[in-house]
């Protein structure tokens, strides 16, 4: 996932962009839902895999509303379907 991370950075110190956070809600919705089809009665983990896929939304959102090229080449970088 860090090599998705590095296509996005606008800069080579950049880690809050809307890019870039959403790269890493991505790999830890990945990294939580394999964790939790392993564990089907950990319930703590999917309430915070909820709460990752909800903030990845609004910065989707987001990025829809204010920078739609970026948007379209997030969706393509990282593979989600929209």
């Amino acid at each position: 996932m860090t090599n998705k991370v590095e296509e996005l950075k606008m800069h080579e110190k950049d880690t809050g962009s809307s890019e870039v956070q959403i790269a890493l809600l991505t790999g830890k919705i990945e990294t939580l839902s394999a964790h939790i089809k392993q564990f089907k009665k950990d319930k703590h983990s999917s309430v915070g895999l909820l709460r990752a896929v909800n903030r990845r939304k609004k910065l989707l959102e987001y990025l829809k509303k204010n920078k739609f090229d970026s948007y379209k080449n997030v969706l393509t970088q990282l593979n989600l379907r929209k």
